[in-house]
């Protein structure tokens, strides 16, 4: 009989909390399009729990053009009112608007920095932090960077981007390792934020 893999405790038996921790959470992204979904979710996660969000990434996903910011920065008043009848994302107005005018600024800092990634990731200084946490009550839920993040996230425009949200997306895009020290991913995802700090020096 095969054991299963030590990993933290937060995914619980939630299948979809399973493979999302195995196979996406702490994973360093790079791909602008990416980012962008996990800032719209993150976003649409505030004063929810992450498996809501989860569940309905499927809807999101199709409501969203595939989280295309290039589309969802042209939504109209229409478009938006549609989303906000929409049952298959979470109905939430602010939320629903202030993604488009996030798409917009985006848009812009993608310009600016020739990607967008170069922008965000500046605030870990091109590498992932890897935490060395043994029990879940150690993770904060910000921290200096996320701080900052948010500061001149907020600064430039966007909406929904409190230190706690940034620190979220920080999480799931990788910036951080938040894995616990035992969790079979923890060991991985160090090696790869050591090669990302070679690989910049």
């Amino acid at each position: 009989m095969i054991e299963a893999p030590v990993r933290c405790g937060w995914p619980g038996d939630n299948e979809l909390m399973v493979r999302y921790h195995d196979e996406e959470w702490g994973v360093p992204v790079t791909d602008d399009r990416k980012i962008f979904e996990f800032m719209i979710l993150d976003a649409f996660q505030a004063g929810l729990s992450w498996s809501i969000v989860l569940n309905k990434r499927i809807g999101f996903a199709q409501a969203f053009d595939n989280f295309d910011p290039e589309k969802i920065a042209l939504y109209d008043e229409n478009k938006i009112q549609e989303l906000i009848l929409d049952p298959s994302i979470i109905r939430n107005k602010l939320k629903i608007r202030s993604t488009v005018r996030n798409a917009q600024l985006f848009l812009e800092i993608q310009s600016k920095y020739n990607g967008f990634h170069h922008y965000i990731w500046q605030f870990t200084d091109g590498k992932p932090i890897v935490n060395q946490f043994s029990v879940m009550s150690e993770i904060p839920a910000k921290t200096d960077e996320s701080d900052l993040m948010s500061n001149d996230l907020k600064k430039i425009g966007f909406k929904f981007v409190g230190s706690t949200i940034c620190y979220a997306f920080m999480q799931a895009a990788g910036m951080v390792n938040d894995h616990m020290v035992d969790c079979f991913r923890y060991e991985p995802l160090k090696q790869l934020a050591l090669q990302m700090g070679s690989d910049k020096q």
